[in-house]
Protein backbone atom coordinates (compact mmCIF):
# COMPACT_ATOMS: atom_id res chain seq x y z
CA UNK A 1 0.00 0.00 0.00
CA UNK A 2 1.38 3.49 -1.04
CA UNK A 3 2.00 6.08 1.80
CA UNK A 4 -0.34 8.54 2.59
CA UNK A 5 1.16 11.82 3.66
CA UNK A 6 -2.25 13.16 4.75
CA UNK A 7 -2.89 12.34 8.09
CA UNK A 8 -6.89 12.97 6.93
CA UNK A 9 -7.01 10.34 4.08
CA UNK A 10 -5.00 7.80 6.11
CA UNK A 11 -7.94 7.48 8.17
CA UNK A 12 -10.36 6.72 5.37
CA UNK A 13 -7.94 3.78 4.46
CA UNK A 14 -9.45 1.17 6.79
CA UNK A 15 -12.76 2.52 6.40
CA UNK A 16 -12.84 1.30 2.51
CA UNK A 17 -11.68 -1.88 3.35
CA UNK A 18 -14.48 -1.47 6.12
CA UNK A 19 -17.49 -0.35 3.99
CA UNK A 20 -16.06 -2.95 1.17
CA UNK A 21 -16.61 -5.66 3.61
CA UNK A 22 -19.95 -4.29 5.11
CA UNK A 23 -21.35 -3.75 1.86
CA UNK A 24 -20.26 -6.54 0.06
CA UNK A 25 -19.15 -7.35 -3.56
CA UNK A 26 -21.65 -5.46 -5.32
CA UNK A 27 -20.40 -2.30 -4.06
CA UNK A 28 -16.99 -0.75 -5.31
CA UNK A 29 -15.59 1.77 -2.52
CA UNK A 30 -12.26 3.55 -4.36
CA UNK A 31 -10.27 6.21 -1.80
CA UNK A 32 -8.34 9.14 -3.93
CA UNK A 33 -5.99 11.47 -2.54
CA UNK A 34 -6.22 14.63 -5.07
CA UNK A 35 -2.29 15.58 -4.07
CA UNK A 36 -1.65 12.93 -7.38
CA UNK A 37 -4.37 12.84 -9.87
CA UNK A 38 -2.44 10.58 -12.56
CA UNK A 39 -1.90 8.02 -9.60
CA UNK A 40 -4.96 9.02 -6.97
CA UNK A 41 -6.66 5.59 -5.62
CA UNK A 42 -4.38 4.74 -2.78
CA UNK A 43 -7.09 2.41 -1.49
CA UNK A 44 -9.94 0.54 -2.86
CA UNK A 45 -12.71 -2.60 -1.82
CA UNK A 46 -14.20 -4.94 -4.28
CA UNK A 47 -12.20 -3.70 -7.32
CA UNK A 48 -13.61 -6.09 -9.86
CA UNK A 49 -16.66 -4.03 -10.20
CA UNK A 50 -14.22 -1.49 -12.57
CA UNK A 51 -11.04 -3.77 -13.22
CA UNK A 52 -8.70 -0.90 -11.61
CA UNK A 53 -5.76 -0.80 -9.13
CA UNK A 54 -3.98 1.16 -6.40
CA UNK A 55 -2.22 3.96 -8.55
CA UNK A 56 -5.20 3.87 -10.91
CA UNK A 57 -6.17 7.99 -12.06
CA UNK A 58 -9.20 10.02 -11.43
CA UNK A 59 -12.09 9.49 -13.36
CA UNK A 60 -13.34 12.12 -15.96
CA UNK A 61 -16.46 12.73 -13.34
CA UNK A 62 -13.57 13.92 -10.42
CA UNK A 63 -11.78 15.71 -13.39
CA UNK A 64 -15.35 17.76 -13.97
CA UNK A 65 -15.92 18.16 -10.42
CA UNK A 66 -12.25 19.79 -9.50
CA UNK A 67 -12.51 21.77 -12.70
CA UNK A 68 -16.08 23.54 -11.62
CA UNK A 69 -15.35 23.25 -8.37
CA UNK A 70 -18.92 21.85 -7.32
CA UNK A 71 -17.67 20.25 -4.30
CA UNK A 72 -17.11 24.23 -2.58
CA UNK A 73 -20.92 24.16 -2.56
CA UNK A 74 -21.67 20.67 -1.78
CA UNK A 75 -20.56 17.73 0.65
CA UNK A 76 -20.68 15.10 -1.66
CA UNK A 77 -22.66 13.84 -4.97
CA UNK A 78 -25.31 10.59 -5.17
CA UNK A 79 -26.74 8.66 -7.97
CA UNK A 80 -24.77 9.72 -11.21
CA UNK A 81 -24.36 7.23 -13.72
CA UNK A 82 -20.93 5.26 -14.28
CA UNK A 83 -19.71 2.96 -16.85
CA UNK A 84 -18.00 0.02 -15.93
CA UNK A 85 -14.64 -1.45 -17.87
CA UNK A 86 -17.09 -4.12 -19.01
CA UNK A 87 -19.41 -2.17 -19.88
CA UNK A 88 -21.89 -2.59 -17.06
CA UNK A 89 -23.97 0.40 -15.63
CA UNK A 90 -22.92 1.15 -11.95
CA UNK A 91 -24.75 3.73 -9.56
CA UNK A 92 -21.83 6.32 -8.53
CA UNK A 93 -21.98 8.39 -5.20
CA UNK A 94 -18.74 10.51 -3.77
CA UNK A 95 -18.03 12.22 -0.36
CA UNK A 96 -15.83 15.09 -0.81
CA UNK A 97 -13.09 14.72 1.83
CA UNK A 98 -11.76 18.68 2.95
CA UNK A 99 -9.27 19.64 5.36
CA UNK A 100 -10.35 22.93 6.50
CA UNK A 101 -12.52 23.55 3.40
CA UNK A 102 -9.45 22.53 0.58
CA UNK A 103 -10.67 19.33 -1.03
CA UNK A 104 -7.90 16.92 -0.86
CA UNK A 105 -9.35 13.17 -1.29
CA UNK A 106 -13.04 11.81 -2.88
CA UNK A 107 -14.06 8.64 -1.19
CA UNK A 108 -16.31 6.85 -4.02
CA UNK A 109 -18.47 4.03 -3.78
CA UNK A 110 -20.18 2.45 -7.08
CA UNK A 111 -22.91 -0.16 -7.03
CA UNK A 112 -23.51 -2.60 -9.86
CA UNK A 113 -27.09 -3.72 -9.27
CA UNK A 114 -26.83 -6.08 -12.45
CA UNK A 115 -27.78 -8.76 -10.98
CA UNK A 116 -30.56 -7.27 -9.31
CA UNK A 117 -32.15 -6.43 -11.76
CA UNK A 118 -31.62 -9.62 -13.71
CA UNK A 119 -33.74 -10.63 -11.19
CA UNK A 120 -36.36 -8.29 -11.19
CA UNK A 121 -36.82 -8.28 -14.92
CA UNK A 122 -37.31 -12.13 -14.53
CA UNK A 123 -39.99 -11.84 -11.94
CA UNK A 124 -41.56 -8.92 -13.68
CA UNK A 125 -41.36 -11.57 -16.80
CA UNK A 126 -43.73 -13.77 -14.71
CA UNK A 127 -46.49 -11.49 -13.46
CA UNK A 128 -46.58 -9.86 -17.16
CA UNK A 129 -46.79 -10.33 -20.53
CA UNK A 130 -43.44 -9.57 -22.75
CA UNK A 131 -45.69 -6.70 -24.03
CA UNK A 132 -46.43 -5.10 -21.60
CA UNK A 133 -43.51 -5.66 -19.60
CA UNK A 134 -41.44 -4.25 -22.23
CA UNK A 135 -43.54 -1.19 -22.43
CA UNK A 136 -42.74 -0.32 -18.99
CA UNK A 137 -38.99 -0.73 -19.44
CA UNK A 138 -38.71 1.53 -21.91
CA UNK A 139 -41.01 4.17 -19.80
CA UNK A 140 -38.23 3.59 -17.72
CA UNK A 141 -35.22 4.04 -19.84
CA UNK A 142 -37.10 7.44 -21.40
CA UNK A 143 -37.76 8.53 -17.56
CA UNK A 144 -34.09 7.89 -16.70
CA UNK A 145 -32.93 9.95 -19.89
CA UNK A 146 -34.71 13.30 -18.70
CA UNK A 147 -33.73 16.27 -17.66
CA UNK A 148 -32.44 16.41 -14.27
CA UNK A 149 -29.81 18.93 -12.91
CA UNK A 150 -28.69 16.68 -10.27
CA UNK A 151 -27.30 14.09 -12.73
CA UNK A 152 -24.95 14.56 -14.84
CA UNK A 153 -25.19 13.98 -18.35
CA UNK A 154 -22.48 12.29 -18.88
CA UNK A 155 -21.41 8.96 -17.37
CA UNK A 156 -18.22 8.13 -15.42
CA UNK A 157 -15.84 5.90 -16.80
CA UNK A 158 -13.22 3.75 -15.48
CA UNK A 159 -9.59 3.47 -16.27
CA UNK A 160 -6.37 2.23 -14.77
CA UNK A 161 -4.45 4.83 -17.01
CA UNK A 162 -4.27 8.83 -17.81
CA UNK A 163 -4.12 7.40 -21.62
CA UNK A 164 -6.98 5.20 -21.12
CA UNK A 165 -9.15 8.67 -19.37
CA UNK A 166 -7.92 11.00 -21.83
CA UNK A 167 -8.27 8.61 -25.17
CA UNK A 168 -11.95 7.93 -23.48
CA UNK A 169 -12.79 11.81 -23.47
CA UNK A 170 -11.44 11.75 -27.22
CA UNK A 171 -13.42 8.94 -28.28
CA UNK A 172 -16.81 10.24 -27.25
CA UNK A 173 -16.25 13.28 -28.70
CA UNK A 174 -15.01 12.00 -32.05
CA UNK A 175 -18.34 9.82 -31.74
CA UNK A 176 -20.37 12.85 -30.92
CA UNK A 177 -19.44 14.40 -34.02
CA UNK A 178 -18.88 11.71 -36.13
CA UNK A 179 -15.53 12.19 -37.67
CA UNK A 180 -12.24 10.11 -37.35
CA UNK A 181 -9.77 11.73 -35.99
CA UNK A 182 -7.54 11.49 -39.03
CA UNK A 183 -10.21 14.20 -40.99
CA UNK A 184 -10.37 16.66 -38.00
CA UNK A 185 -10.35 19.97 -39.18
CA UNK A 186 -9.18 22.81 -37.43
CA UNK A 187 -12.90 23.85 -35.84
CA UNK A 188 -13.55 20.91 -34.87
CA UNK A 189 -10.41 19.80 -33.19
CA UNK A 190 -10.41 23.19 -31.45
CA UNK A 191 -14.49 22.17 -30.62
CA UNK A 192 -13.12 19.02 -28.91
CA UNK A 193 -10.16 20.22 -26.83
CA UNK A 194 -12.86 23.26 -25.46
CA UNK A 195 -15.00 20.20 -24.05
CA UNK A 196 -12.23 18.10 -22.80
CA UNK A 197 -10.61 20.95 -21.06
CA UNK A 198 -14.29 22.08 -19.69
CA UNK A 199 -14.29 18.20 -18.42
CA UNK A 200 -11.01 19.15 -16.46
CA UNK A 201 -8.81 16.51 -18.81
CA UNK A 202 -5.67 18.71 -19.06
CA UNK A 203 -5.39 18.67 -15.19
CA UNK A 204 -3.66 15.73 -15.48
CA UNK A 205 0.46 15.44 -16.16
CA UNK A 206 0.95 14.36 -19.60
CA UNK A 207 -2.66 15.04 -20.96
CA UNK A 208 -1.41 17.26 -23.36
CA UNK A 209 0.70 14.31 -25.13
CA UNK A 210 -2.03 12.15 -24.87
CA UNK A 211 -4.37 14.24 -26.78
CA UNK A 212 -2.17 15.16 -29.18
CA UNK A 213 -1.84 11.44 -29.87
CA UNK A 214 -5.65 10.66 -29.88
CA UNK A 215 -6.55 13.83 -31.93
CA UNK A 216 -3.69 12.94 -34.66
CA UNK A 217 -2.00 16.45 -33.93
CA UNK A 218 1.15 17.85 -32.56
CA UNK A 219 1.45 18.48 -29.00
CA UNK A 220 2.25 22.60 -29.75
CA UNK A 221 -0.75 22.34 -31.79
CA UNK A 222 -2.91 20.98 -28.58
CA UNK A 223 -0.85 24.51 -26.75
CA UNK A 224 -2.14 26.80 -29.58
CA UNK A 225 -5.58 25.96 -28.93
CA UNK A 226 -5.90 26.00 -25.40
CA UNK A 227 -4.32 29.16 -25.80
CA UNK A 228 -6.81 30.20 -28.26
CA UNK A 229 -9.77 29.02 -25.65
CA UNK A 230 -8.21 31.49 -22.57
CA UNK A 231 -7.95 33.94 -25.46
CA UNK A 232 -11.37 34.15 -25.79
CA UNK A 233 -12.65 33.78 -22.53
CA UNK A 234 -10.63 36.75 -21.83
CA UNK A 235 -12.20 39.17 -24.54
CA UNK A 236 -15.16 40.59 -23.12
Amino acid sequence: MPSVPNALLQQYVKLTEFLGQVLGPSYEVALHDLTNKERSIIAIANNHISGREIGAPLTNMALSILKDKSYETSDYRLHYYGVAVNGKDLQSSTFFIKDRGRLVGMLCINFDDSRYREISNQIMGLCHPDIFWEGILSRASESAGSANPAVPLKPERFGNSTEAVAADAINRELEHLGVTADRLTSEERLRIISVLDADGIFLLKGAVKDVAAGLHCSQASVYRYLSQLKNDDETP
